[in-house]
């Protein structure tokens, strides 16, 4: 009989010490090195996230930050989303090195490497910690898809597609072409 091998979970501290320069996530206790975004990837996150930059900073309703930008669920689960908002009142989660708690809103651009995260595991431990609202931006389908932390986890408010004004239950006046992001 061969015994089972324990599972050895990483920790913050064990992410912490990863080699500087690469991106890395830690999903329940899993290190994930995803590749490099492709390029229409990153046209997309630069659109869309300047964007969201552009309108929350004019209303005055918080930040908005980029991947890599840490944000601290727990000792293992460490996560890097594509786009996040963090609104003046939960400022409180922003520290000098990472966000420490749920943003209001995250922002997922789908690549293949990262959707099936981004669909399965990523939604539950975003819906688990609070995050309120959350967007999956598929580019090979040009849609968003707006969900809102409801209950029993996520639900669907709407699903955007090329032609389309999304708005944001959580960003209260915004209006976003879709045309303008993909």
């Amino acid at each position: 009989m061969v015994a089972a091998r324990p599972a050895i979970k990483f920790t913050y501290e064990d992410y912490r010490n990863t080699p500087e320069g690469e991106r890395y996530e830690l999903l329940d206790g899993e290190l994930i090195m995803p590749p490099a975004p492709s390029i229409g990837h990153q046209r997309i996150d630069t659109s869309l996230g300047s964007l969201l930059h552009t309108f929350v900073k004019k209303m005055g309703l918080g930040e908005v930050f980029h991947a890599p930008t840490d944000v601290v669920f727990t000792d293992t689960n460490v996560v890097q989303p594509d786009i996040l908002y963090v609104s003046n009142e939960r400022s409180h989660v922003i520290t000098t090195d990472n966000i420490r708690g749920a943003p209001n809103l995250i922002v997922e651009i789908l690549s293949p490497s990262t959707a099936r995260y981004d669909r399965t595991l990523k939604r539950t431990l975003y819906a688990r910690h609070g995050v309120g609202e959350y967007w999956l931006a598929d580019p090979h389908d040009k849609t968003v898809t707006v969900m809102l932390l409801g209950a029993g986890g996520f639900k669907v408010a709407a699903i955007y597609g090329e032609g389309d004004t999304l708005t944001s239950p959580t960003l209260e006046g915004l209006r976003l072409n879709l045309d303008e992001i993909f």
